[in-house]
């Protein structure tokens, strides 16, 4: 990394011999004979290590620039604003493989050329390319959901003792649970980037409805895309794993956390359809996919509580949540994210970055705490508080699951 005291070697293995290394699809197994020779490449190359003290970093699934959360994990990196986390390697099979020469794949590759020799970075396109590590090594995995039992596997036998998975985890709760009890045979930790658990916004309404008994809490989510078919049918397409199991996780995270939600403890859930929207559109594939572009709807568990959520693709950059009296419904708090303490940083990013995705901006800080505290507990084994772990993550995904049926049937 940059102001280490090592040699700096560069190798791009994907242009070496490139008719030998070039890959069909994304996250495709190589032949034995091309894997060994790459393997050798690499090994035998001096990469600047994580210091002492830091984990070293494997993103696995870094997406387009501008556009994958993977990326902007990976700028947040760079720019050196989680102390406890090295960048050393990116790993990404499509854009260096059989996207390379997608638009995405033509602007994967100029960022590539501009960040791997300042930043001491080695891109590849598959786990069983790294050499074994140096620093306590943790896998930051942002790739497709589908893919994520398998590189969780290769993740543990690459020599991770810790795993930041993106949400939800996997596609369906029967991989998810797995995938928890791959890890813990192993003794590899797994943690989760719901980010939203440690988020300024979410803690300011808890302390405010602490204070009001009888109160209703609703979180309220935002994404700025633009309210076309277009827009939208590219948008259902890349997440298709559905809303709830997509945008709205985080929101489902915090019932989970702290409101004491779970499928055995939902009374009820009741959508409100003068809010919410549901589509079928087209994506870019031609395929047609049904989704919420916007979601409102409120939970009543058996233990007395109620929460609200609710999710609008086209809503805008801010995210914020709001109590309200519990017998008149009068509005008693607001708090946004960001605020207006965070604004100013906001606007900066914005320049800095302006055609990258708005919702980065505003959880910036956030996707640093998170990232801060896995790095720092997989280093020298510090508590990641408030991060949730892949058991949250399980309970979460069954809510998704418990919910996302019953509430496409409440909207025909």
């Amino acid at each position: 990394q940059v102001g280490h005291n090592f040699p700096s070697f560069h190798i791009h293995v994907t242009n070496l011999y490139p008719s030998m290394f070039s890959s069909a699809s994304a996250f495709v197994t190589k032949r034995p004979v091309q894997n060994a020779v790459r393997r050798a490449l690499l090994h035998s190359t001096a990469i600047a290590p994580a210091s002492k003290g830091q984990a070293e970093v494997v993103l696995v699934g870094c997406g387009m620039p501008n556009r994958g959360m993977g990326w902007y994990h990976a700028v947040q990196m760079i720019e050196k604003r989680c102390p406890s986390a090295s960048l050393d390697f990116v790993v990404e099979p499509w854009f260096l493989g059989g996207g390379k020469d997608t638009p995405g794949g033509k602007d994967f590759a100029a960022w590539q050329k501009e960040v791997e020799g300042p930043a001491n970075i080695l891109f590849t396109t598959s786990l069983t390319d790294l050499p074994a590590p140096v620093e306590p090594r943790v896998a930051l995995i942002s790739g497709r959901t589908a893919d994520n039992p398998r590189l969780l596997t290769e993740s543990i036998a690459g020599g991770c003792k810790t795993i930041y998975l993106e949400k939800p985890g996997a596609p369906t709760v029967t991989e998810l649970e797995a995938m928890a009890a791959e890890a813990k045979a192993a003794g590899v930790e797994v943690l989760m980037g719901y980010n939203k658990n440690v988020c300024k916004y979410v803690t300011k309404t808890r302390e405010f409805a602490a204070t009001v008994p009888g109160s209703h809490t609703t979180f309220v989510s935002n994404n700025a895309y633009e309210n076309t078919p277009e827009s939208l049918g590219e948008c259902f397409e890349r997440n298709a794993e559905g809303m709830l199991k997509n945008m709205a996780i985080h929101e489902l995270a915090l019932l989970v956390s702290f409101y004491d939600v779970s499928v055995d403890n939902i009374e009820s859930v009741t959508a409100d359809k003068e809010f919410s929207s549901m589509q079928t559109l087209p994506g870019p594939s031609g395929k047609e996919f049904t989704d919420f572009d916007k979601i409102k709807f409120t939970i009543k568990t058996k233990t007395g509580k109620s929460v609200s959520v609710a999710a609008d693709r086209c809503g805008g950059t801010d995210s914020y949540a709001t109590v309200q009296d519990g017998s008149s419904d009068e509005e008693l708090f607001r708090y946004y994210m960001p605020d207006e303490e965070d604004k100013a940083e906001v606007d900066a990013l914005m320049a800095q970055y302006p055609d990258a995705m708005p919702y980065f901006f505003t959880q910036d800080k956030d996707y640093i705490t998170v990232k801060e505290r896995v790095a720092k507990f997989c280093a020298d084994g510090s508590e990641a508080t408030g991060v949730a772990t892949i058991d949250i993550a399980v309970e979460t995904l069954k809510v998704a699951e418990y919910l996302t049926p019953s509430l496409m049937e409440q909207l025909k």
